[in-house]
């Protein structure tokens, strides 16, 4: 491997390696490419940050009302759905000097950068299943772990002579994490559906009725529903012991019914947890509550 190198590149090289000696071995295969992309901190190849340069000088104000405009003509949130507030503390774009709106453009070029090449990578991967003739067949789930990030707070962070290299340190923070949540309140660390809202795209050719590609599903889903759906879409049997031990059951649910069309089969509440934060999700009722104060509906 060269030393030079980048690590949403290395997911889609060594996830096909992956997959060729499962079919060597003529197996089947359970690929999990947990991407770091786009944790923090955020960096990305020099060219790449340049396509994006200038491309949000028009500011978090404008951009989150456009966003939720298109979130609502793509059918992906309810028209009923207010746009949450722009937090007080968040400056109004148009307050900013133009050294630190050049500024904070940057920061959020480098953050479009970093995904731009996570999805080019994914893209490799589902190249290569087609090329090897598994596509049809595979069940691809892509999600992400939680909402937007606002760590660094309303400044975000920008430590390093070269922004998005190795050597820097990058939050997009606050601003910029209020508009990737659009439009909903909070972010990442706290149970607030801007906190866990986040999307789950399903893809499988040979499982998926033909009728239900491109079509959005709204019943919620949890993580730990992925293994019950990968157990169930395997046809295998989820183990009571290993070795003599007993194994934790499964706590979630197969989300396959849900990509068919069909009810979910979810017989208990929904629960999140982070430092402190939680939350609980029954049908359409949902209780939140902040660290070490009571829940509010």
């Amino acid at each position: 491997m060269s030393k030079e190198w980048y690590s949403s590149d290395l997911w889609a090289d060594f996830g096909l390696k992956f997959v060729d000696e499962a079919l060597a071995a003529k197996k089947p295969f359970f690929l999990y490419t947990a991407f770091n992309a786009p944790h923090f901190p955020l960096q990305a190849p020099e060219e790449d940050i340049a396509r994006w340069r200038g491309k949000f000088k028009a500011g978090w104000d404008k951009l989150r009302e456009e966003r939720y405009r298109r979130q609502i003509a793509a059918g992906l949130i309810d028209e009923k759905w207010p746009l949450s507030p722009c937090p007080a503390e968040v400056p109004a774009w148009e307050s900013l000097t133009p050294e630190q709106q050049d500024r904070y453009d940057h920061l959020m070029a480098i953050y479009a950068a970093v995904i731009e090449r996570m999805d080019r990578a994914v893209g490799q991967l589902v190249d290569g299943l087609k090329q090897r003739g598994q596509l049809d067949n595979t069940l691809i789930l892509f999600l992400s772990d939680n909402g937007g990030n606002a760590e660094a707070g309303v400044p975000g962070r920008s430590n390093g002579k070269n922004l998005g290299s190795a050597d820097s340190d990058v939050f997009i923070g606050q601003c910029w994490a209020t508009l990737n949540n659009t439009p909903f309140v909070r972010y990442k660390h706290y149970t607030d559906e801007g906190g866990i809202s986040t999307p789950l795209i399903a893809h499988w050719p040979g499982g998926i009725p033909a009728a239900r590609r491109g079509v959005l599903e709204k019943q919620p889903g949890h993580l730990i529903d992925i293994l019950a759906t990968a157990v169930d879409a395997s046809g295998a049997e989820y183990p009571k012991e290993f070795n003599g031990k007993a194994i934790t059951p499964k706590a979630g649910i197969s989300l396959l019914p849900a990509l068919k069309g069909e009810s979910l089969a979810r017989s208990q509440p929904i629960f999140w947890e982070h430092e402190g934060n939680r939350a609980v999700r029954d049908g359409d009722l949902k209780l939140v509550a902040l660290e070490n104060q009571l829940a509010s509906l």
